[in-house]
């Protein structure tokens, strides 16, 4: 039996549902279907949502096994791994992602869970890169990708990288706050 600053070491270390993921769930369930992934779950309430929304059939993923506790806690089938590097060809009709996207100087990284969670690199585009090289993969050829997108991240850079992996990207939902836009952009196979 874990003791209560086990526990609360435990939620301190996943990230928990913010504006980012209202805006991705409200994305995910107007467009998700089929076979769901949501890569990156953090505490599991987007993929929670997807779920309980639609009649997708959903799996869950992080690298944070603290992420993946919470996500099975709320009854969800949850896979261990880093981006979509555990998951075969052509698996997912709808995969949703909400990388880390802060940009953040090397020497002020704090080395923990949750800096995971948060911390894109230095362009805040540090995971988007590798999971747009390796989305074309595991998405179905009529499949959706939803990825979200701040402007913190340099967001002409991103819409550059998603065309160079091969992908057409249409705005489903954008929020603006104080110190950034949030979008969340559908992402298609290129013909």
């Amino acid at each position: 039996m874990t003791d209560l600053a086990d526990q609360r070491g435990a939620e301190t270390a996943v990230y928990q549902p913010a504006e980012d993921s209202g805006l991705l769930a409200e994305a995910a369930v107007e467009r998700a279907r089929g076979r769901v992934l949501e890569v990156g779950t953090g505490s599991g309430w987007v993929a929670e949502q997807i779920a309980s929304e639609t009649d997708c059939s959903v799996v869950a993923s992080d690298v944070n096994p603290h992420a993946c506790e919470s996500a099975r806690e709320r009854g969800l089938s949850v896979v261990r791994g880093s981006l979509l590097d555990p998951f075969v060809a052509d698996a997912f009709d709808t995969i949703c992602f909400n990388p880390p996207y802060l940009p953040t100087e090397p020497d002020t990284e704090w080395g923990d869970w949750m800096e995971q969670a948060l911390s894109g690199g230095e362009t805040g585009r540090e995971l988007i890169e590798p999971f747009l090289e390796d989305l074309p993969r595991v998405l179905a050829t009529d499949g959706v990708a939803l990825l979200l997108v701040s402007s913190l991240t340099g967001y002409e850079t991103v819409l550059d990288l998603v065309e160079d992996a091969g992908f057409t990207h249409e705005v489903v939902v954008e929020e603006s706050f104080p110190f950034e836009t949030l979008t969340v952009l559908a992402l298609r196979h290129a013909d």
